[in-house]
């Protein structure tokens, strides 16, 4: 009987004793579903604080950047006779984004900003005739609006496009040398040419210009118009176009590229001109010349921001100098907010 108690008290003590286990182990086991459930918990929140701090991780990278500063607006004005008008004061001007008045921040007149030209010369096989006359009138251009602080680089463009020049100068000798190497291609890159430029004048200082001497015609670019005005806006680049007419016959004429280098000229606040011999080139870049020479910069701060679209127009008046309602002021069409990444 005694070793009955002791056997029925052991089990006793081994029930217990499972019974403590298995408390335990349930026990155990519970702390340990809430600890995976306390770091599933706090994952989520990083995850979601991460997201948080860097949408871009999460997203496709953008090629666009936004790029709002100072204003600047290099404005030509001429009379009825088409001649510059110099001599005017800040207050003759009035200056609008969207329509909203701007206050003039800075006002100067073309004095010694440093001047960079980048001059595009056609040499596909529609110009092989004039381009002799073409190199002769560029030099000659080159040597009259040059000064110290100033660069020029030459492109020549056919099927390619090739800087004559590499980088910008003010050397005369290298300039006259890199115009009298130009030779005739094929096909004709215009819109590559004035992409290229403009991306080259982008990163320059001061004052930025594009003088294309070309019959007009585009036949083999990568880039196409829009892509190449956007590329001159964006680089504040101010373009003139010298177009050479075919001089033994208007058959050959490219009316449609013609037009698309008004257009270009005048939304970028420059000026066409017509060319068939070599007075009329040279008198065309002795305009130039003297347009440059007599330029006003207006820059402001803009203080609206009247709609979402990316483009700002911008308009600029003469007002309150004798014979202002005769001007003619021309200046770049508007500005991008956000910049292409190209």
């Amino acid at each position: 009987m005694e070793c009955l108690r002791r056997d029925t008290a052991g089990e006793a003590e081994a029930r217990q004793l499972r019974k403590g286990i298995s408390h335990r182990s349930m026990r155990k086991s519970a702390t340990l579903t809430l600890l995976a459930w306390a770091l599933f918990l706090l994952t989520c929140v990083a995850e979601a604080q991460e997201t948080q701090q860097a949408p871009a991780k999460s997203q496709p990278e953008t090629t666009l950047k936004l790029d709002v500063k100072l204003v600047n607006v290099f404005v030509t004005v001429t009379d009825a006779r088409g001649a510059p008008v110099a001599g005017l004061s800040k207050e003759n001007f009035t200056l609008k984004e969207d329509e909203w008045v701007q206050r003039i921040a800075i006002f100067d007149k073309e004095s010694a900003l440093p001047l960079s030209i980048a001059l595009a010369v056609d040499t596909s096989l529609s110009t092989r005739h004039d381009l002799p006359l073409e190199q002769a009138s560029a030099k000659k251009f080159a040597h009259e609006i040059l000064r110290p602080i100033d660069g020029l680089s030459v492109y020549a463009f056919s099927e390619t496009v090739r800087e004559a020049t590499p980088g910008y100068t003010a050397d005369l000798k290298r300039i006259d040398e890199s115009i009298d190497h130009i030779r005739v291609g094929a096909a004709t890159a215009l819109y590559d040419a004035i992409f290229l430029a403009s991306r080259a004048l982008d990163h320059r200082k001061g004052r930025k210009v594009i003088v294309l001497i070309t019959d007009g015609g585009d036949t083999i670019s990568r880039v196409d118009y829009k892509e190449a005005v956007r590329a001159a806006e964006e680089a504040e680049a101010i373009v003139y176009s010298i177009i050479v007419v075919p001089i033994e016959s208007s058959a050959g004429r490219e009316t449609g590229g013609e037009h698309a280098l008004i257009q270009l000229s005048e939304d970028t606040g420059g000026k066409y001109y017509y060319a068939t011999s070599i007075s009329q080139l040279d008198e065309a870049f002795h305009k130039i010349s003297d347009e440059l020479r007599t330029q006003y910069l207006l820059a402001y701060y803009p203080s609206q921001r009247t709609s979402f679209s990316e483009f700002r127009r911008i308009q600029v008046k003469v007002v309150g100098a004798q014979g202002s309602q005769e001007y003619r002021v021309r200046h770049r069409a508007g500005y991008y907010t956000v910049k292409s990444d190209f």
